[in-house]
């Protein structure tokens, strides 16, 4: 139990943090931590595919490790282009797709002259076991390094209160990419919190609820270091190792309809709710290590990226640059690697 103290009035209150969520993964706790099954790359046409698999997600000396490998160690490389069909529909229960968005639970190789997903990777979520509204969150991870590695620590709403995405909220504790800090971008020496809001997808002003962090020597796949975020009623704020290094802070004290300034004929899905809506309600959390994708996140034209997001062939470009990118992918140093979690009120 965290012991903190405040003054008022001149006495000193004595405050318990009571914890309500701890994770040290002695082992991999399939009660806790749900795997989703499905190759839709997370509405960003990335190129992994996630599943339920001990190559991709275990457990080793008590720290997870979510590892990237490629889909031709498990289908052989012929596969991926010959009209190999993945189908996720059928299997046990904790093997069924969780998404068919994007066609997610089932996928045809070579259809429209793409190959399947050459990436096998992992995504789990505490969805059924855990969530929480407001408190101290603190991950203690060490980050991937990789070309084209996208990792997230993040939370997602239990219940879409105020609509679909963005309506209900997002907040993006880790966002990192796994290229060498020498990537113009922001490589592996670099890391962003941020927040995802708007009444749709298109109206999403997260650039206004964006924070980076630099590590001013070295990088963030060399250690561990604890991630955390500070929740109240009043603002969300981000940091790393220490509350005072923060990374993102934003304040309650307007609400997140005005914030945004979104054009006249639009409805407020907020409308009624205090400021912090829509972060005003339980959240899940959501750890995974995507690779690529076409949303912008790795920009076209910057540290030799082999491929461009307005092609229609993006993923087989990427493949085809495989000798490339996977020397850089060396063993564990390629997976997101979590010491432990811990939530506290």
């Amino acid at each position: 139990m965290k012991v903190t103290s405040l003054l008022i009035a001149g006495l000193s209150v004595v405050l318990a943090a009571n914890v309500i969520f701890q994770e040290d993964f002695d082992e991999f706790n399939l009660n806790t931590w749900q795997h989703e099954i499905t190759a839709g790359g997370g509405g960003n046409w990335e190129f992994e595919w996630y599943t339920n698999n001990r190559s991709n997600s275990y457990v080793k000396n008590g720290v997870l490790h979510l590892k990237p490998t490629l889909t031709a160690d498990n289908v052989g490389e012929a596969s991926l282009s010959n009209g190999f069909v993945m189908s996720l529909w059928g299997g046990a229960p904790a093997d069924l797709c969780t998404s068919n968005a994007f066609y997610g639970c089932e996928r045809t190789a070579g259809a429209g002259g793409n190959i399947f997903n050459p990436i096998q990777s992992a995504r789990i979520r505490s969805v059924n076991s855990f969530s929480f509204r407001g408190g101290n969150l603190e991950v203690k991870a060490k980050l991937p390094r990789g070309d084209w590695i996208w990792p997230a620590v993040w939370l997602l709403p239990k219940l879409n209160a105020y609509g679909s995405w963005p309506a209900s909220g997002e907040i993006d504790l880790i966002e990192s990419r796994g290229n060498a800090g020498s990537y113009s971008a922001g490589g592996v020496n670099q890391f962003g919190s941020t927040l995802h809001w708007g009444p749709y997808p298109t109206a999403d002003p997260y650039m206004k609820t964006h924070g980076v962090y630099t590590l001013p020597s070295g990088d963030l796949s060399e250690d561990f270091h604890i991630y955390g975020m500070t929740w109240t009623n009043d603002s969300i704020i981000t940091y790393i190792d220490n509350p005072k290094n923060v990374v993102l802070k934003t304040v309650f004290d307007q609400s997140f309809w005005k914030r945004g300034q979104f054009p006249s004929g639009v409805d407020n899905p907020w409308a009624g709710r205090s400021n912090a809506a829509p972060f005003d309600q339980d959240f899940y959390l959501v750890l995974n290590v995507a690779v690529g994708g076409v949303n912008g996140y790795f920009p076209d034209g910057v540290g030799g990226k082999p491929w461009t997001d307005k092609s229609a062939h993006s993923v087989n470009d990427f493949w085809a640059a495989k000798n490339q990118w996977y020397p850089t992918w060396k063993g564990e140093d390629a997976a997101l690697q979590v010491d432990w979690i811990k939530v506290s009120q």
